[in-house]
């Protein structure tokens, strides 16, 4: 058997049903390979869309995304989206053609090992026809079990060369075998622990039995806690029972944004915490006097550069990764393991006694009124000519099905959809800003859309980021995917002017002359509607009530006086 037809037998006995990329030489057979194992090929227009759409729809699907590109350019070109995923711990394999060993003087030739490092993901190759299999093997499991992003170099005369047939019962093998063993874990925290000072002492802490009967204490000893959940809680599916622990101890319930939506309908819910989060959610996570992350980093963003933690305040966290405790500020205690499986073994260890905790009635009151972004009063600056972004989003919300998924792209305008587009779980959210890069938003949400085809989704999107992205526009209409794509157009590099702009910088770099968002739209074949003012989205209506046999833009032009609240929020840390 040919190598090539060798890793899509692996792939396909995985499960692999789903490739996006873009087809070269290198890839070529290999691509066919998985395609004619019954998977199906999503061609993008640019490698980066490639990896971005892989992304979003591991995110939505709950498995490993795969990517094929060509060698050389094919792989650089998707770096940006690769890393993106690798930072965000997406599961994601990349299938990196690659020239062949012998070719020391192939223009296509980079390191591919240093490259894939560098970005954080997985370097993996596959090393000789005789072991192509197992490479293969390996690198899927890598990327399931781990959680990571694998970039699997395929030589070409590797590829090129024969195998065995993978046998029945090493695949099984592959299949079944996709947990991390505890003497695995074990090491892992060893090597990990053998960190400097303090970073060792509460890992040799967060690995003893006893950590989980700690959190319940410190629980019981809490007044007013609040359990921060992030990506590793969503991840773990760890909702219900987080949810559960806290009715017991009567903690308020944040995420960060990658987990958005994981309590939702909850009346203790506070969305999300960091710049994000409403007046009265700070409030309230100020106030706390034990906040509690579950699978979540508790990095600058989350906690506003630590300015939502009170002095005083027990700060504790719970996670999978020894590494991750402590990582980005002291806390008291940490406790190592899986999200669900702690917050089991900490509901068991408190036994059926329910205290109040946060959970006072005007509290509750005051989160069912004041919590979300759209109850908070604000000036509209809407002059007929631009339309707020906070009105625009306010309708927009009203408008569309609530059974959603909002895929944002990183920008000044990105608070907007984040927190004015409500979402109804964490499933609705497709949040790719781990790498902070703008253009991959579009591309996120086509792979989101593949995912979960029985939502609409919507794809939120600034001027820079929709048109650095703009060719994977034609992708949309040639899958022929119903969505929406929001373009919030300030004519500019928002961040930039309203980060340089107060201390009188010139800014002609970062301002652009108009362009006609819609007419391009129109020429890959979208339907588009241009707002300028709250009664233009009667064209928004016009699409929803429709067949919707074309995707609709939105080509918003928005005020832009100021910055939105959450960049004050960022640069006022910087």
């Amino acid at each position: 058997m040919l190598v090539s037809d060798a890793v899509a037998a692996v792939l396909a006995d995985f499960g692999v049903d789903t490739v996006f990329g873009v087809v070269g030489s290198g890839n070529f057979h290999v691509t066919n390979a998985l395609i004619a194992r019954g998977a199906r090929f999503v061609p993008a227009r640019h490698e980066c869309g490639a990896a971005s759409m892989a992304d979003g729809w591991a995110r939505l699907s709950g498995r490993p995304g795969i990517v094929s590109v060509h060698q050389g350019p094919g792989l650089t070109n998707a770096v940006t989206g690769i890393t993106e995923a690798a930072k965000s711990r997406t599961p994601m394999v990349v299938l990196a053609a690659d020239v062949a060993a012998g070719a020391v003087r192939s223009n296509f030739r980079i390191d591919v090992a240093a490259l894939a490092s560098a970005i954080g993901a997985v370097p993996a190759s596959l090393h000789s026809p005789d072991f192509a299999v197992d490479d293969t093997v390996r690198a899927y499991r890598t990327a399931a079990a781990q959680r990571r992003t694998v970039v699997l170099a395929l030589p070409l005369d590797v590829q090129a060369g024969q195998c065995p047939v993978p046998p029945v019962e090493v695949l099984h093998t592959a299949r079944t075998g996709l947990t991390a063993t505890p003497a695995a874990v074990a090491r892992h925290a060893r090597d990990q622990a053998r960190g400097p000072g303090r970073r060792a002492h509460l890992l040799r802490d967060a690995a003893a039995p006893e950590a989980a009967a700690r959190l319940a204490a410190a629980l019981r000893e809490a007044r007013r806690p609040v359990f921060v959940a992030g990506r590793g809680a969503r991840n773990a599916r760890a909702g219900a029972e987080l949810e559960r622990l806290a009715d017991y101890c009567g903690a308020l319930l944040a995420t960060s944004a990658a987990a958005k939506g994981l309590f939702r309908g909850s009346p203790w819910d506070l969305d999300v915490s960091g710049g994000f989060a409403s007046p009265l959610a700070a409030e309230l996570i100020r106030g706390a006097d034990l906040i509690v992350g579950w699978g979540c980093a508790l990095n600058m963003w989350t906690m506003r550069h630590g300015a939502l933690i009170t002095p005083g305040t027990v700060v504790a966290q719970v996670d999978d990764e020894p590494g991750a405790l402590g990582g980005h500020r002291p806390i008291d205690f940490g406790v190592l393991g899986d999200v669900a499986a702690v917050a089991r073994d900490v509901a068991a260890a408190w036994g059926d006694q329910v205290v109040t905790g946060y959970r006072a009635d005007e509290v509750r009151k005051r989160i069912e009124d004041e919590v979300r972004w759209r109850d908070v009063p604000y000036t509209d600056d809407s002059d007929g000519r631009r339309i707020d972004p906070r009105t625009l989003t306010i309708a927009l919300d009203d408008m569309l099905p609530a059974d959603r998924i909002v895929a944002v792209d990183s920008g000044n305008f990105m608070g907007y959809p984040s927190m004015y587009l409500s979402v109804p779980d964490a499933d609705g959210f497709c949040f790719t800003q781990a790498y902070q890069s703008i253009g991959l938003g579009l591309a996120s949400a086509i792979g989101s859309a593949i995912a979960r085809p029985d939502r609409l989704v919507v794809a939120t999107l600034g001027d820079g980021g929709a048109l650095m992205g703009v060719s994977e526009l034609e992708t949309v209409v040639r899958l022929g995917l119903p969505m929406v794509v929001v373009v919030y157009d300030d004519e500019a590099y928002g961040a930039e002017v309203h980060h340089f702009g107060p201390d009188g910088y010139p800014l002609d770099t970062v301002r652009f002359p108009p362009v006609n968002i819609a007419k391009i739209a129109r020429g890959f074949g979208f339907s588009a509607a241009k707002v300028r003012q709250v009664t233009d989205l009667s064209k928004v209506q016009d699409w929803l009530d429709g067949p919707r046999d074309r995707p609709l833009l939105i080509d918003a032009k928005v005020t832009s006086e100021r910055g939105s609240w959450w960049l004050e929020e960022a640069f006022r840390g910087h």
